[in-house]
């Protein structure tokens, strides 16, 4: 017979058993539990990550945007001014053979007075003692047949033939040999005829900054351009006629249409329009001006906000060629 001390009943070890299962049961659940909250934690930190990394890369998308962009308007900006030098190289070059194979000679001819004052006093007669300009235009018509006239000023850039076509547009995106050019040239409004002057003639021209076409009109506008006596006339000669003009206002003004009128319907339209130009001066020097005058009107952009910078002159004397 086998010892107590050995004996192992069988509902005991079954009880055993069941404590074990027991046991097990409740280590796996708390295995399963700490699995899940591990779990949990990872696939939180999991996402926390991918977040992360989908900011930064969203960062990075960004920055790389902003560089393309800024990329992109340095490489436009570039392209822009290299076009806008090479269009003022091909200007300069353009009016540098025109000086070299043009003919211009002074003319010391009296010419007809026009609309005289009774003022002796007047600077009317010290302008009128000047010279004309006399060009030779059969050069310029061959290369350019829209050539009317060359205009020439004191102390400015502006020494230049003028053009003139059907439309106040193409001569501002074309030079002198009608090639495209932003630059664009001096050009008399299509409305005019300068065989037959009207109330108010009017020439255009580009303000550039590096003072070809009408860019060196702006140096009207400063106070020591304008203590010289000899800044304020203007040349312009045609093919059939030589003619002198006298400053009487110059200033700046936001586009509008009314100071280039063309033409007035009655003596007292036009008289309005003279006594406005003159109010607008801001010249130190000036002079009398009425209905009977011709007006000459020069006109150049003065910014890209719409500012005009205006010359006006009164025809004093003229000499047919």
């Amino acid at each position: 017979m086998a010892s107590d001390d050995h004996y192992i009943p069988k509902h005991a070890s079954n009880n055993n058993k069941k404590k074990n299962s027991i046991s097990n049961s409740t280590n796996k659940k708390k295995n399963n539990s700490k699995t899940k909250i591990n779990k949990k934690q990872n696939n939180h930190k999991k996402n926390k990550q991918i977040k992360k990394r989908k900011k930064k890369k969203s960062k990075n998308i960004l920055f790389w945007i902003f560089i393309i962009i800024c990329l992109s308007v340095m490489i436009y900006s570039l392209v822009e001014i290299g076009i806008w030098a090479y269009d003022n190289f091909k200007i300069k070059k353009i009016n540098d053979e025109i000086k070299d194979e043009t003919k211009i000679k002074k003319k010391k001819d009296k010419g007809d007075l026009i609309n005289p004052p009774d003022d002796k006093e007047s600077d009317y007669w010290y302008y009128v003692g000047l010279p004309f300009y006399e060009v030779d235009f059969n050069d310029l018509l061959r290369k350019n047949k829209d050539t009317i006239a060359f205009i020439h000023m004191e102390n400015t850039n502006i020494n230049y033939p003028v053009v003139q076509t059907n439309n106040n547009e193409y001569y501002l995106k074309h030079a002198f040999n009608k090639s495209s050019n932003s630059a664009g040239w001096v050009f008399m409004d299509y409305r005019n005829d300068v065989n037959n002057l009207s109330d108010n003639t009017i020439i255009y021209g580009h303000g550039r900054l590096d003072k070809t076409v009408f860019g060196s009109l702006k140096d009207s506008l400063n106070k020591s351009w304008q203590k010289n006596k000899n800044n304020y006339a203007i040349w312009l000669s045609t093919p059939k006629e030589n003619m002198v003009w006298q400053i009487f206002s110059i200033y700046t003004i936001q586009s509008e249409s009314y100071y280039i009128t063309t033409n007035f319907n009655s003596v007292e339209q036009k008289q309005k329009w003279l006594d406005t130009m003159k109010e607008r001066n801001t010249a130190t020097n000036t002079t009398n001006v009425n209905v009977n005058d011709k007006i000459l009107t020069l006109s150049t952009c003065q910014n890209n906000e719409g500012g005009r910078i205006v010359v006006q002159a009164k025809l004093i004397k003229k000499q047919s060629r």
